[in-house]
């Protein structure tokens, strides 16, 4: 009985937990402004997402109706069974 509580616990721990890297990639000389573009794409089995046609910086960019970008953090969050990768992007 004790053995089938214990493999319970570790089972939720397993699916509830995850790991979350946040690293700066750059910054520039323009003004921190006050809009945020964030880009996403999803990895699955720990392998990195699947390189796609939009560059992630300026797609981010775009999404958050930046032309001035001021910085760029790269946040990468693991889960069990997939990852996901995210680029920010802040500026005016």
């Amino acid at each position: 009985m004790k053995f089938r509580s214990l493999l319970i616990a570790v089972t939720a721990l397993l699916l509830l937990g995850a790991c979350t890297l946040n690293r700066p990639v750059c910054a520039t000389s323009h003004p921190v402004g006050s809009k945020v573009g964030i880009y996403a794409q999803k990895g699955i089995l720990f392998f990195p997402p699947v390189s796609n046609t939009d560059a992630a910086i300026l797609k981010a960019a775009a999404n958050g109706g930046i032309t001035k970008i001021s910085t760029i953090d790269h946040n990468i969050t693991f889960f069990l069974f997939f990852n996901e990768s995210r680029t920010i992007v802040s500026g005016e």
